[in-house]
């Protein structure tokens, strides 16, 4: 039986990268549990989404067809 799987090929990481990958690591291993969580999420305006408190909707259709007119399509919020 043959995999069908596409295969992922994974460039070498130079050893200078890596060490420094590593170093990079070790540091932030040791800084407190508060400032790791603090670096840890990068805030991403989305356009229309943060321009408001909060929405309601009187039904779930509501929602995806006011997310179909108003939202871009790079955030994801469109119908398949």
């Amino acid at each position: 039986m043959t995999n069908s799987r596409p295969r992922i090929e994974i460039e070498p990481v130079d050893p200078a990268t890596e060490r420094e990958w590593w170093a990079e690591f070790e540091a932030a291993s040791r800084r407190p549990l508060e400032t790791r969580m603090r670096y840890a999420f990068i805030k991403t305006y989305k356009p229309v989404l943060d321009d408001a408190p909060y929405r309601s909707f009187d039904t779930m259709e509501d929602y995806r067809r006011w997310c179909e007119e108003n939202l871009p399509d790079w955030l994801g919020y469109g119908r398949v």
